[in-house]
C-alpha cells in the first residue's frame, strides 16, 4: 500500500511542475508510459489507455488509483469503520507488506544467482577462445612449412616427371595399338566361346579409334575384319532374342515373362550397343504376329472360332508387346518422359492395328444368338490387355479394349432386339397361316385362344432367352463386368430401356400399323388377327409388362440414378394399342357386313318387286356372320354388361314399322296442297328420339364389340335405303327384313332399344320414299319371318 501511495502524485502537485517540457506534454507522456506498463503486466485495454475500467480513477480513497490520498483514506476509515474493523485492516495491511517484502527478496536472490552463472560462462568462453587461437597459430605455421617443402620437391623432380609422363603416354599408345591389331582375333574367339558381352565391349572400345583413322590402310583392314565379325555377332544375338521370346501358341503368364525378360534384356542391350535400333527390331517381330492374325481372317482359309483367335492374338502379339515394353523400360529408364512417350506412341500404333483385326473377327460373331463363346473370347481379350495396359498406361490400350467390349455389348443388345422383333413377326406370320389354312373335314384347327396362348408363350420365351444371353456380360467371373458401364448404363439403358422397353414399343407400333392399312376391308389383315393382337396387348397391359420389367430389374440390378421408363407409361401405351386394334376390328367387321347390305339394296329394283313371301338371303347371311363374330369375340373377351331385356324382345313387330304406320295414319289428315307434311312429321319425331353415336368408343368386352358392329351395319342399311325409291311390295319386303333382323340381333347388343330405333328408322325412311306406303299386317310379317 505504501508503494502504491508513493507511485501516485501528491495532491499539491500540478502539471506545470514537470521538468520535461511544456505543461501539456509531460502529463501526456506519463499517461502513455503508465498505459504501456499496464499492457505489459496484462491489465485491461481500457486501463492501459488511461480510461477508467471500474471505480472512478480520481477517487482519493481508491488504494489502486492514481490519486490516492492517505490522509483522506484514513479519515474515511475512522469515520465509517468501527475499532474492530480498523484493527483488522491494520493486520491485513501488515500481512500484505510482509508478503511483498518476501517476494521482492526472493526475486532479488534468483536474479543474483542467474547473474553469477552468466558471469562464470563468459569467463569459461574467454579461456576456450584463447586456447583455440593458439592452436590456429600453430596450424598456420605447420602449413607454411609443408608448402615450402612441397615447392622444393617439385622443383627437384620437374625434369624426371616430364620424362616419366612422356614414357607413360608412349606405353599406353603401344598397348592400344597392340589391342587394335589383336581385335579381330579377340572378337572371333569371343563369338566362338559365346562371350557376347565381352565382344561387344571390345568393339565399343575400338570403334571410335577405327572410325577416326579409317583413312590409313592398316586401320582400314582392321575395321573391315571387325565389321564382318560384328555382323555375325549381331545375327547370333537376334536369333537368341527370338528364341528367348515364347512361341505364339503358348500362353503368356507373369512367371514366363519374368523368366524370359533377363535374357531378352541382355540381347537387346548388346544389340543396342552394336548400333541396332530396339523398337525397329521389335516392330518387325510384332508386325509378323499381326500378319499372321490377318491371314486367319482372309477369305481362303476358314477363320478359327473367336476364342481361338483371341488366344492366338493374346499369346502372340500381346505377349510380345508386354516383353518389348518391359525390356524397353528396364533398358531406357534413364530417358525419362521422352522415352516413355516414344514407347507409348509405338504401342498405340501397333495396338490400333491389332484392335482393328479383333473388331473384324468379332463382327463375324454378330449373327449367332448364343453369347457364351463370344463373352469368353471378350473376357480373355480384356484380361490379356491388363499387363500392357499397366506397363503402358499412356498408350491407353486398356481403355481401348474396354471400349471395344462395350461396343460389342451394345451391338449384341441391338442384335437381340432385332431377334425379338423378328420372333414377333414370325409369330404373326404363323397366326396368319393358321387362320388362312383350310379346315379339314372332321378336324378343327387351333382356336383363337390357343393361338393367343402360343404367341404369348413364344414371345415370353424369346424375351427370357435374350435376357439370359445378355446376362453373361454381367457375370461375376467376367473380368470386365466390374466396369462402370456394365454395372450401370448397360443394365438400365441397354438391357431395360434398349432391349425390353424398346421391344415393347416396337411390338405396340407393329400392332398399330395394322390399323393403318388402306381399303374398306382393312387390306389383307385378317380381322381375327386384329382381335388376337388386341387381346395380346391388353394382357401385356394387365400383367405381362410388369412381370417382364420386374424380372429384368431382379436379374440386372438396375440402378436408380439412370432415368427409366415407368411401368405405367408402357401399360398405358399397350392399352391404347389394344383399344385402337379393337376399334379397328369393329370397323372392319362392320364394313364387311355393311358391304353386303349396301350391295343388296343397290342391286335390287324396289319399285317392281313382287309381294314378299320370304326373308331375303342376305339378311340370313347378316345374322349368320354376326353370330360367327359373337363366337369369335367370345373366345378372347368376357361377355360384358347388358341392360335388362324386356319379356317380348323377340316378338316386337310393331316397333319395327310403328313409324310407318303412324305416318300412314296421320298422312290423310294433311291436304294435298301440302306434300311435305309427312317429312315434317318425321323430322319432328327425330327431335324427340335419342341420338345414336355410331362410332362410340369400344370397351374391352364382347357386348361392346358386337354393339359397334351392328350399329355400323344398320346405319349403312339406313343410308342406303334413303337413296332408293320403294314400291308397295318393296316397302313390305323392308318390313319383313327388318323384323327378321330384330328377331335375332337384339340379343347381341347392350341395349335392345338401339336395334329397335335403328330398324324403325329404316322402315320409316323406306315409307317416306314409297309413293304408296301400305304396310303389311304384323301377323303376316311374323309368319313369313318364322317360316324363313
Amino acid at each position: 500500500m505504501a508503494a502504491a501511495a508513493a507511485a501516485g502524485p501528491s495532491p499539491g502537485s500540478g502539471p506545470g511542475d514537470s521538468p520535461e517540457g511544456p505543461e501539456g506534454e509531460a502529463p501526456e507522456r506519463r499517461r502513455k508510459a503508465h498505459g504501456m506498463l499496464k499492457l505489459y503486466y496484462g491489465l485491461s485495454e481500457g486501463e492501459a489507455a488511461g480510461r477508467p475500467a471500474g471505480p472512478d480513477p480520481l477517487d482519493p480513497t481508491d488504494l489502486n488509483g492514481a490519486h490516492f490520498d492517505p490522509e483522506v483514506y484514513l479519515d474515511k476509515l475512522r469515520r465509517e469503520c468501527p475499532l474492530a474493523q480498523l484493527m483488522d485492516s491494520e493486520t491485513d495491511m501488515v500481512r500484505q507488506i510482509r508478503a511483498l517484502d518476501s517476494d521482492m527478496q526472493t526475486l532479488v536472490y534468483e536474479n543474483y544467482n542467474k547473474f553469477i552463472s552468466a558471469t562464470d560462462t563468459i569467463r569459461k568462453m574467454k579461456n576456450d577462445f584463447r586456447k583455440m587461437e593458439d592452436e590456429m597459430d600453430r596450424l598456420a605455421t605447420n602449413m607454411a612449412v609443408i608448402t615450402d617443402f612441397s615447392a622444393r620437391i617439385s622443383a627437384t623432380l620437374q625434369d624426371r616427371h616430364e620424362r616419366i609422363t612422356k614414357l607413360a603416354g608412349v606405353h599406353a599408345l603401344l598397348r592400344k595399338l597392340q589391342f587394335l591389331f589383336e581385335l579381330p582375333s579377340r572378337l572371333t574367339k569371343c563369338v566362338e566361346l559365346g562371350a557376347y558381352g565381352q565382344a561387344v565391349r571390345y568393339q565399343g572400345r575400338a570403334q571410335a579409334v577405327l572410325q577416326q583413322y579409317q583413312h590409313l590402310p592398316s586401320f582400314r583392314a582392321i575395321q573391315d575384319d571387325c565389321q564382318v565379325i560384328t555382323a555375325r555377332l549381331a545375327q547370333q544375338l537376334r536369333q537368341r532374342f527370338r528364341c528367348a521370346l515364347p512361341p505364339a501358341p503358348s500362353p503368356i503368364c507373369a512367371r514366363l515373362l519374368a523368366v524370359a525378360l533377363p535374357c531378352v534384356c541382355f540381347c537387346v542391350e548388346l544389340l543396342l550397343a552394336l548400333g541396332e535400333p530396339f523398337l525397329a527390331h521389335a516392330r518387325g517381330r510384332l508386325e509378323k504376329e499381326l500378319r499372321s492374325l490377318e491371314a486367319e481372317l482372309g477369305p481362303s482359309p476358314p477363320a478359327p472360332d473367336v476364342l481361338e483367335f483371341t488366344d492366338h492374338g493374346g499369346s502372340g502379339f500381346v505377349g510380345g508387346l508386354c516383353q518389348v515394353a518391359a525390356a524397353y523400360q528396364e533398358l531406357f529408364a534413364a530417358q525419362g518422359p521422352a522415352g516413355a512417350e516414344k514407347l507409348a506412341a509405338f504401342a498405340r500404333e501397333l495396338g490400333s492395328r491389332y484392335f482393328a483385326l479383333v473388331e473384324r473377327r468379332l463382327a463375324q460373331e454378330q449373327g449367332g444368338g448364343d453369347n457364351s463363346l463370344l463373352v469368353r473370347a471378350l473376357d480373355r481379350f480384356h484380361r490379356r490387355l491388363r499387363a500392357p495396359g499397366a506397363l503402358l498406361a499412356a498408350a491407353g490400350l486398356a481403355d481401348a479394349a474396354t471400349e471395344i467390349v462395350e461396343r460389342v455389348a451394345r451391338e449384341r443388345l441391338g442384335h437381340h432386339l432385332q431377334g425379338l422383333r423378328a420372333a414377333f413377326l414370325g409369330c404373326l406370320t404363323d397366326v396368319r397361316q393358321a387362320l388362312a389354312a383350310p379346315r379339314v373335314a372332321g378336324k378343327e384347327g387351333p382356336g383363337l385362344a390357343e393361338l393367343l396362348a402360343n404367341v404369348a408363350s413364344s414371345i415370353l420365351s424369346h424375351i427370357k432367352a435374350s435376357l439370359a444371353a445378355v446376362h453373361l456380360f454381367t457375370a461375376k467371373e467376367v473380368s470386365f463386368s466390374n466396369k462402370p458401364y456394365f454395372r450401370g448404363e448397360f443394365c438400365s439403358q441397354g438391357v431395360r430401356e434398349g432391349l425390353i422397353v424398346g421391344f415393347i414399343h416396337s411390338m405396340c407400333q407393329t400392332a398399330q400399323s395394322f390399323c393403318d392399312s388402306p381399303g374398306e376391308k382393312g387390306g389383307a389383315t385378317p380381322p381375327a388377327l386384329l382381335l388376337l393382337l388386341s387381346r395380346l396387348c391388353l394382357d401385356y397391359e394387365t400383367a405381362t409388362i410388369s412381370y417382364i420389367l420386374t424380372l429384368t430389374d431382379e436379374q440386372f440390378l438396375v440402378q436408380d440414378q439412370f432415368p427409366v421408363t415407368p411401368v405405367s407409361t408402357l401399360c398405358a401405351e399397350a392399352r391404347e394399342t389394344a383399344r385402337r386394334l379393337l376399334t379397328h376390328y369393329v370397323k372392319v367387321q362392320g364394313l364387311v357386313i355393311s358391304q353386303m347390305l349396301r350391295k343388296s339394296v343397290e342391286t335390287r329394283d324396289w319399285l317392281s318387286t313382287l309381294e314378299p313371301r320370304n326373308v331375303r338371303a342376305v339378311m340370313k347371311r347378316v345374322v349368320e356372320d354376326t353370330t360367327a363374330i359373337d363366337v369369335q369375340v367370345g373366345l378372347l373377351y368376357e361377355e360384358g354388361v347388358r341392360k335388362a331385356q324386356s319379356s317380348d324382345s323377340s316378338k316386337r313387330t310393331f316397333s319395327v314399322y310403328s313409324s310407318s304406320r303412324q305416318q300412314g295414319r296421320y298422312a290423310p289428315s294433311y291436304t294435298p296442297s301440302a306434300p311435305m307434311d309427312t317429312n315434317l312429321l318425321s323430322n319432328i319425331q327425330k327431335l324427340f328420339s335419342e341420338r345414336i353415336d355410331v362410332f362410340s368408343p369400344v370397351e374391352f368386352n364382347k357386348v361392346s364389340v358386337l354393339t359397334g358392329i351392328i350399329k355400323i351395319s344398320l346405319k349403312t342399311l339406313l343410308e342406303c335405303v334413303r337413296l332408293r325409291t320403294f314400291g308397295r311390295f318393296g316397302l313390305q319386303q323392308v318390313q319383313v327384313d327388318c323384323h327378321f333382323l330384330q328377331l335375332y340381333l337384339w340379343r347381341f347388343v347392350a341395349d335392345e332399344e338401339l336395334v329397335h330405333l335403328l330398324l324403325d328408322e329404316v322402315v320409316a325412311s323406306a315409307a317416306l320414299r314409297c309413293p304408296d306406303p301400305v304396310p303389311m299386317e304384323p301377323s303376316v310379317v311374323e309368319v313369313i319371318c318364322e317360316r324363313g
